[in-house]
């Protein structure tokens, strides 16, 4: 019976989707696809960007956390704040000075085309493998709570998912996004609210005492000083967080995208702001849910699944904390999910259409066919890509996610600072080669220095990455007379 619940829950929400995407479609162009044609308040852009970070896997993992480590995770958010402060000061005035669409035209400008064709198909590589890792955790409980019942087999459901997403994001892009993602924040913190009030309930604690469980529980932990082989070392987990924030928000076409369709500079660094003082408090309180899911399992000698993805979705969908609480954690991962999916899917499109095959050369109707194409074929790679993390994955997926991160964002870490922070031009035609040596060569070094004196790296691996590129990319560079009038154009304000 729960199934059908959940199952009507979501064709009712994706029936809300749709309208808006309606009211939102109308004269829609490449324009308002790309960029919302520079429209977008940044207020409303700044709350969608809040449920288009956390995505279903935040909903689901980060209090499935507080078991493993306690809440270190809050050492990295702290970290996230300070990315998000370098961003708005240092990579979007570049980026609407230069009035770019894709971010990574600015390395062809800066260090040339095959610079801008690496940067651009690392960003499409990071992306679709992070945003199916993200999707795939949200498919993988609905087929367990609700599609198994009725036989379907994973692969229909990841397909159905796809699809819908794919109907209401077609015409308008980002313009329909920006405002899609508002309403699905919205509901999911909604659920985050109503889940956290009715655990409290079931534990019988008013406020004064849901303070005195969390901070006097033993996973309340949050700084690690004292042990520099852990991962959740506070100087790794701190410094990680900035840097995962710079690449995974600064030199993400997804996240800059929507800060693109602003209306200016100012609108997108009070978005950056905001969006930046709210993460913490957000996963806080996930983190804290986490905490009061132990307790009431405790209470009730229920038994926690081996998975910490599983525990929320095991109270939530067997009904262990009532109806409500059912329907608003459907809607609250439904509305996870799609905010990051959607925005993924209309990144991806954006970066290959105009970094890979080059569409502001073809007339409007030709280009706009051809993004219609794109974004299709773009949607069908997402479904292979979900159905092969399913295959693969043994990990806790927020923890997936960070990794794949410090392997596939590092080069662009490296090539963004290169570019911004020295004034010299490597061999353009061997940057490819750097980009593609230097994650491999941090595997390597990560597998001999595990086996040589156990110590593993974490999150720090992206810094690492970076900073091998940016090494690689010295190695390689030569001085040119006409530099200095480059530098003026692209990085003097």
């Amino acid at each position: 019976m729960n199934g059908i619940y959940i199952l009507l829950t979501i064709l009712l929400y994706f029936g809300i989707l749709l309208l808006v995407a309606r009211l939102t479609g109308r004269h829609s162009d490449n324009d308002a696809f790309f960029r919302g044609n520079r429209r977008s308040p940044w207020y409303i852009v700044s709350f969608g960007m809040i449920g288009a970070s956390l995505s279903g896997v935040t909903f689901v993992s980060v209090p499935g956390m507080v078991r493993g480590i306690d809440m270190t995770y809050m050492q990295t958010c702290f970290g996230f704040f300070i990315g998000y402060l370098i961003i708005a000061h240092v990579l979007l005035p570049l980026y609407y000075r230069l009035n770019l669409t894709s971010i990574y035209t600015y390395l062809g400008d800066r260090i040339g085309r095959h610079a801008y064709k690496t940067g651009a198909s690392f960003f499409l590589l990071s992306k679709i493998i992070g945003a199916a890792a993200r999707l795939y955790l949200v498919c993988l409980i609905l087929q367990h709570y609700v599609f198994d019942a009725f036989h379907i087999p994973f692969a229909a459901t990841v397909i159905g998912i796809v699809l819908l997403i794919w109907l209401y994001t077609r015409r308008s892009g980002i313009r329909t996004i920006v405002w899609t993602d508002s309403l699905q924040t919205l509901c999911l913190l909604l659920a985050l609210g109503l889940i956290l009030y009715e655990v409290s309930g079931q534990l019988n604690l008013d406020f004064p005492g849901l303070v005195h469980a969390i901070r006097e529980n033993e996973h309340s932990r949050i700084f690690v000083f004292d042990d520099w082989h852990s991962k959740q070392n506070f100087f790794k987990q701190f410094f990680s967080g900035i840097f995962i924030t710079i690449v995974m928000t600064g030199l993400d076409q997804d996240m800059m995208q929507k800060n693109l369709s602003c209306k200016n500079l100012r609108e997108a660094q009070k978005n950056m702001y905001c969006y930046g003082i709210s993460f913490v408090p957000v996963n806080f309180l996930f983190l804290s849910l986490g905490i009061l899911l132990l307790l009431f399992a405790s209470q009730l000698n229920i038994p926690l699944p081996a998975a910490g993805d599983e525990i929320l979705p095991l109270f939530a969908a067997e009904g262990h904390l009532g109806f409500a609480v059912l329907i608003f954690f459907t809607i609250g991962i439904i509305a996870a999910a799609f905010s990051s999916a959607d925005s993924a899917l209309t990144a991806l499109t954006t970066s290959f259409c105009i970094d890979i095959a080059g569409i502001s050369q073809l007339s409007g109707k030709e280009a706009e066919k051809r993004r219609k194409l794109v974004h299709f074929c773009i949607s069908v790679l997402f479904i292979g890509f979900i159905l092969l993390f399913k295959a693969v994955n043994n990990k806790s997926v927020i923890d997936a996610i960070y990794t794949i991160a410090s392997y596939t964002y590092g080069p662009l870490l490296g090539l963004f600072a290169f570019g911004l922070f020295t004034p010299m031009r490597p061999r353009d035609r061997f940057v490819p080669y750097i980009a593609i040596a230097s994650p491999l060569l941090c595997y390597a070094i990560d597998r001999l220095v595990f086996t040589s004196t156990g110590y593993q790296f974490g999150y720090e691996m992206l810094m690492f990455n970076g900073f091998l590129t940016f090494m690689g990319l010295t190695c390689l560079s030569i001085k040119t007379k006409n530099y200095g009038n480059t530098q003026c154009r692209i990085c003097s304000k």
